[in-house]
């Protein structure tokens, strides 16, 4: 046989042999029952040997040591999330602070100067868009008024100017009418003295 495929072969035989195979590691429940199933009796007791006692306090030793460290390992870690629950609960403070402020920023408003709430600036907004609409409507109202008693005063003033220019037409013809009486009374007078100094003459 080759000489490799020998050694492949020993190499093999021991990988496979139980001497040689890796073992798990026992739990204390399995060590205790081994103690107890593999130990001699002796009437009411059990004769154990001792090299199985060291090896079970081994296994408690090493199991308790394990514990142990599993502990620190548990509150190493509960440290940690304290540490990151404080901090979280501090920047949720900071958080609420920020919103806080941003919603009292939110609502205030500036007003000639001074912060206001919200609420009190849209009242005095709207009291004076209110009051505005107030003036507004009174000026269209009077403005209206206005424009009535200024038409009808200039009708007034028509119909006064018209009476007026008739009643000037209807003086000047009646001054017109007296002038041409006096004149023809005076032209009447005059015939009538000329006839007298005629008659006076002859």
């Amino acid at each position: 046989m080759n000489p490799a495929l020998k050694i492949f072969a020993f190499i093999l035989l021991l990988s496979s042999s139980p001497l040689f195979a890796q073992q798990a590691p026992k739990t204390l429940d399995e060590h205790f029952t081994d103690v107890i199933d593999k130990s001699n009796r002796y009437e009411d007791y059990k004769v154990v040997k001792r090299y199985k006692l060291d090896n079970l306090k081994k296994a408690v030793n090493d199991s308790i040591a394990a514990y142990k460290n599993e502990v620190n390992a548990l509150q190493t870690t509960v440290s940690g999330l304290e540490s990151k629950v404080a901090s979280l609960e501090g920047q949720l403070q900071t958080l609420q602070q920020n919103l806080s402020s941003s919603q009292e920023a939110e609502n205030q408003m500036s007003l000639f100067g001074t912060q206001t709430s919200k609420g009190t600036y849209n009242t005095i907004m709207w009291s004076i868009i209110g009051g505005l609409l107030f003036l507004l409507l009174v000026f269209v109202f009077r403005f209206r008024n206005s424009n009535a008693v200024t038409r009808a005063a200039k009708s007034k003033l028509t119909e006064v100017e018209e009476e007026y220019e008739s009643h000037r037409q209807r003086s000047l013809e009646r001054e017109q009418q007296i002038r041409r009486k006096l004149q023809d009374e005076i032209n009447k007078n005059r015939k009538q003295q000329s006839s007298s100094a005629k008659s006076s003459g002859a």
